[in-house]
């Protein structure tokens, strides 16, 4: 599902170190230096090659470094997205079903291995400062593993944090991922990165 993979490219992105540079990528390491928890609102859309927006959707994340993060999808149709810190959980209400996979193989070398991260997720990108464009600082990630199904990743930042995403697939589709009310480093309750499966779901998966 469309949903899934842009949310493991967030956590991917949040999730990386790395060393103190000139221009964007200094705005980015010193985003996820500062940066351990964060609570916020997303909007995102979805456009072919051809930029028609084929869907958009909202919600609120929160997320905790490294590995534990929670979305929530409201609009139009409501999905949870829960990592633990060992699994990612994806509840589909409608379908009421529970899909269950290992953290790292959830991430892998996609984009999500960024708000998850682990210092593996460094080696799986190539980081390129973009300059400034449009008011923001752009920082570019391509992934060195072209099974990952994204061709790359840009970030805008402002001097508050980070504002945009952009995701480019392989088959030519951009997600775009705006973020608004971001607070950096809220105290969150632990109980927001457990996941218990509903009553009466299905479950499939590595659930052991």
């Amino acid at each position: 599902m469309v949903l899934r993979l842009h949310i493991a490219a967030l956590g991917a992105l949040l999730a990386l170190p790395i060393p103190a540079l000139s221009g964007s990528l200094e705005r980015f390491s010193e985003f996820i230096d500062q940066t351990l928890t964060a609570r916020g609102e997303f909007e995102q859309k979805i456009y072919d090659r051809n930029r028609t927006l084929l869907q958009e959707s909202r919600g609120t994340l929160v997320f905790s470094r490294p590995g534990k993060f929670r979305w929530t999808y409201v609009k139009p149709y409501a999905q949870l997205i829960v990592g633990d810190g060992s699994r990612v959980w994806i509840y589909d209400e409608d379908l009421k079903q529970v899909t269950v996979k290992k953290l790292d193989q959830a991430l892998g070398s996609t984009p999500a291995a960024l708000l998850a991260g682990n210092n593996e997720a460094m080696r799986a990108f190539r980081l390129s400062d973009q300059g400034a464009k449009g008011g923001l600082e752009w920082v570019e990630a391509t992934p060195r593993d072209k099974e990952g199904g994204f061709e790359r990743i840009r970030m805008g930042f402002r001097a508050s944090g980070l504002e945009v995403m952009e995701l480019l697939d392989g088959f030519g589709q951009t997600t775009v991922l705006r973020f608004r009310s971001l607070q950096r480093n809220p105290k969150l309750d632990p109980a927001l990165f457990r996941f218990v499966p509903p009553k009466g779901a299905d479950v499939i998966g590595d659930v052991k």
